[in-house]
């Protein structure tokens, strides 16, 4: 069985997704920016995979969005995003919470209609292996 180990930004939550991704998604809906910080998400999504918890089980918080589906959990301590699999039949997995390397590709950009203005070209913007000097 394939396991990908993970943890939060602090160290105070571990675990490890048991199984497969069926999808890999780049959310660019108002909502994930909101939550994110950034242009858009990056979501695992598995209808059979499941999450084991380590370490920090009691510093996970959940939140969902009044009347959406748009939810969340994270590390009541640092922030970090991290598995939600409050939904019967559903893991999501945020893709940046995770230290094991996955070879998948996104399969499609979601809600594009909504796309950050910041995020158009941005092959064209230097890139730098660390801090500039």
């Amino acid at each position: 069985m394939t396991e990908y180990a993970g943890a939060c930004l602090c160290g105070a939550v571990t675990f490890v997704v048991q199984g497969r991704f069926d999808h890999f998604y780049l959310c660019h809906c108002r909502h994930c920016q909101k939550d994110t910080g950034s242009a858009h998400a990056a979501n695992l999504f598995s209808r059979s995979a499941r999450v084991v918890w380590h370490s920090g089980a009691d510093a996970i918080t959940a939140f969902t969005l009044p009347g959406t589906r748009h939810g969340k959990c994270f590390c009541q301590r640092c922030g970090s995003a991290l598995p939600d699999d409050r939904v019967e039949g559903m893991l999501v997995v945020p893709a940046g919470c995770l230290d094991t390397e996955f070879a998948m590709v996104p399969d499609a950009h979601l809600f594009t209609a909504s796309r950050a203005g910041w995020d158009d070209a941005l092959e064209a913007v230097p890139e730098f292996g660390g801090l500039p000097e």
